[in-house]
């Protein structure tokens, strides 16, 4: 307390000494001095209120605390009272259990005679419920069955009341009443049958429906009763709880059952032939099923689910059961025996047509579910088996298509007539369609079940016509020799062999065509590259037997060339032009490019076959009058063929090439053996791949050059060699000198000698 005080002291110094600090301040501590005055004035008068608050508080505790003392002494005087009382009344309870089993008999009593009419009547009840039911009036029969089992149960609720162990006469009533629970098991039946037909009962009569939804209904509640009474009294009828609702909707509940049964039976009825009756079978089997199924759940949503309280979830019930029964039925079929067509067909359904607005999503059902909730008809593992099982069996048909195709387009190539020609006059056979129709209907078919398995299947046929393409070069080249082993057979070599070239580039166009229609990626694939390497070698390998065609026809006069009936006169060069022109126009029916590529090789081999011609030394100028004579001659051949391959419409090359006979030309025209050197450097800085032994063979060809000057050109040449690696379309390099042997020497010496 004391302490306190001194707080309170030093407090109250500190704060004077805070309101004094200025000497202008002491002029005002009278007024401080009344304020702090007031302050203590009114805490003091707060204080006063809250003790006495709390006074009164007190007081009233303390009177309430009086008043409960003594209303604890009543109850205990009370209770001392009762329980004298009920000591004294034991004996009196005793002495009245005769008056219970009275009343308990009375009870039961009153209970019979409430029931004693239908008692009596039970038999008469019996017969005619049973005709309510044969005759389908399930709602009369369901009201006569309550009657009979509430009879029942309140006879036998009161027996057990009595005397629960007495099972005699428990077995009694029982006994009496023993056709009750064949009625209700035969009213079950109707029930379930009618729910069996429901998808027939709901177009028909949709009150029969709502009849049975009632029945059940009712059940349901006395279910509920009879166990809540079992709860407090211990007491449940037989036959109770029906549990009608719940086997209806449980995992193996009657209903379900049936229903289930139901579907399943709608399901299976599609099936109305088989494979061996309609190659189709499947096909038409899918579309009855998607049709059954579909018009099903709409009758479900606009009828059915108006006979169910909307808490039985109907439609979503009935969805679920088709959805499941389609699932089985599809299991089935794709553990059959499949053809690869029927595989498709199945997966197309399964993948695409199921979810669709064909069937599962039609607009009269999307609002009502979710398909993208709905389990996959087929495990991916199956689907996945199906899908192998269709590229083994699509590999083993496509190679036996391809092969027939190609034994059928053989046959063609042995007829007397020439093969058909497109819309721009170019040959053709029927084998390219062929095999791109087949492709195409694959990847149609393919491309119905999703985007990746269409990839697979193109790359697959891509695959296979690889192989096929090099089966075709084969036989190309079969015919080829089957027709050099006797030229006039087959009639229309030339023609098919055109056809053969001209089908490389549309199998090009109708390959890219596939993958632009067909395929996502832009890459090129491994396939890709050998397809197009193998058409170019089948093209250019057809294109050279037709030229090797040409020049058998020409070898007769091209060993005409550069010989002494040559120079006297032969026509050896009109014959060739004119072959070459009549074989060419055959050869404008090849498509492009091929038919540039072979009209530039056509000029390149009849100019190396005419500088072949020089080169074997076939005439050695004897004069200068022969040398002018020869060149002039060959100045003239090279403008024909010049003029010959301009009009064919051959490449920039035909002037270079041409000229090469002109050059030589030149060399053997040159009067002046002095300036044979500079004609021989023009004519090797215009050709660089010439080579020795060509120079060599063209010096010996003139005729007048010795052997020190063809030693210093051949020397001054070789010191001055230009590179050859930059020509782009060599002339010489493809062209031999002949060596000369001892016995060709020989020979050759012999014959000047006898002149």
């Amino acid at each position: 307390m004391e302490e306190t005080s001194r707080e309170a002291v030093a407090t109250a110094v500190q704060r004077v000494a805070g309101m004094l600090q200025k000497s202008d301040q002491l002029d005002k501590v009278e007024q401080y001095r009344r304020r702090e005055a007031r302050k203590k004035a009114s805490v003091e008068a707060r204080l006063k209120a809250a003790i006495q608050s709390q006074l009164d508080g007190v007081r009233t505790g303390l009177t309430q605390l009086h008043s409960a003392l003594v209303d604890v002494k009543d109850i205990q005087s009370s209770l001392a009272d009762v329980s004298k009382d009920w000591r004294q009344s034991i004996n009196t309870i005793e002495n009245l259990k005769d008056v219970k089993d009275a009343v308990v008999q009375h009870s039961q009593l009153a209970s019979a005679v409430e029931n004693l009419k239908n008692i009596f009547s039970v038999p008469e009840i019996v017969l005619e419920t049973q005709q309510l039911i044969e005759q389908g009036e399930l709602l009369q029969a369901h009201r006569k069955l309550m009657e009979l089992e509430c009879s029942r149960d309140d006879l036998m609720y009161e027996q057990y009341r009595m005397d629960s162990k007495n099972t005699s006469d428990m077995n009694l009533i029982s006994i009496y009443f023993e056709d009750v629970q064949g009625l209700s098991d035969e009213l079950a039946k109707q029930l379930w049958m009618v729910l069996q037909r429901s998808m027939v009962t709901v177009r028909r009569d949709p009150t029969m429906l709502v009849s049975v939804v009632r029945i059940i209904e009712r059940e349901v509640k006395i279910d509920r009763r009879m166990v809540d009474r079992k709860k407090q009294t211990g007491f449940i009828p037989p036959g109770r709880p029906k549990r009608w609702k719940d086997k209806m909707f449980e995992v193996r509940g009657i209903l379900k059952n049936v229903l289930e049964g139901t579907v399943s039976t709608r399901i299976e009825s599609t099936q109305a032939v088989t494979r061996e009756v309609d190659k189709m079978w499947l096909v038409r089997l899918l579309e009855i099923t998607r049709k059954y199924v579909l018009d099903d759940l709409i009758i479900v949503k606009n009828l059915m689910v108006q006979c169910f309280p909307p808490h039985y979830n109907t439609f979503n019930r009935f969805f679920s059961l088709y959805h499941n029964a389609v699932s089985s039925r599809v299991k089935e079929l794709a553990f059959d025996d499949l053809e690869a067509n029927e595989i498709v067909s199945l997966l197309t359904w399964v993948l695409n047509t199921y979810k669709s607005v064909e069937m599962m999503g039609h607009p009269d059902l999307y609002s009502e579910c979710d398909v993208n909730q709905l389990e996959p008809l087929l495990p991916q593992d199956v689907v996945n088996e199906l899908l192998t099982k269709y590229i083994t069996t699509f590999t083993s048909n496509i190679t036996g298509w391809l092969r027939k195709a190609l034994e059928t387009d053989k046959k063609d190539w042995q007829k007397e007539t020439e093969p058909e020609a497109d819309q721009d006059g170019y040959y053709q056979t029927t084998l390219p369609a062929i095999v791109f129709q087949m492709f195409e209907q694959n990847l149609q078919v393919a491309a119905q079940i999703n985007g990746d398995f269409k990839e697979e299947v193109l790359k697959l046929c891509l695959k296979q016509m690889n192989f096929f393409l090099i089966r075709y070069r084969d036989q190309a080249v079969m015919y080829k020799e089957e027709h050099l082993r006797d030229r006039q057979l087959p009639q229309c070599y030339v023609q098919y062999m055109i056809a053969i070239i001209n089908n490389c580039q549309t199998f090009k166009e109708s390959i890219n065509s596939l993958k632009r229609k067909y395929s996502q990626s832009s890459e090129l694939s491994d396939s890709d590259t050998a397809i197009e390497r193998t058409l170019n070698e089948v093209a250019k390998e057809g294109c050279q037997f037709l030229l090797d065609e040409v020049f058998l026809d020409l070898e007769n006069h091209l060993n005409d060339l550069l010989t002494r009936k040559w120079l006297v006169g032969s026509h050896a060069v009109d014959t060739i032009c004119v072959t070459v022109e009549d074989y060419f126009n055959d050869f404008n029916k090849i498509k492009k490019p091929f038919n540039q590529e072979m009209t530039n090789e056509a000029l390149r081999r009849v100019v190396i076959e005419y500088i072949k011609a020089i080169m074997q030394k076939r005439i050695t100028f004897k004069n200068a009058e022969e040398r002018k004579d020869g060149a002039e001659r060959m100045i003239k051949e090279a403008e024909q063929f010049k003029f010959l391959f301009k009009k064919l419409a051959a490449g920039e090359d035909t002037d270079r090439l041409c000229g090469a006979i002109a050059a030589i030309a030149e060399v053997f025209k040159l009067t002046d053996p002095t300036l044979l050197f500079l004609e021989v450097s023009t004519l090797v800085s215009k050709y660089p791949d010439i080579r020795e032994e060509h120079i060599q063979a063209l010096l010996a060809v003139r005729g007048d050059a010795s052997r020190e000057m063809r030693q210093m050109i051949i020397g001054t040449l070789s010191e001055n060699k230009v590179s050859s690696s930059s020509v782009t379309q060599p002339i010489f390099k493809d062209i031999t000198v002949p060596t000369i042997t001892m016995t060709t020497m020989t020979s050759m010496a012999t014959a000047k000698l006898l002149k």
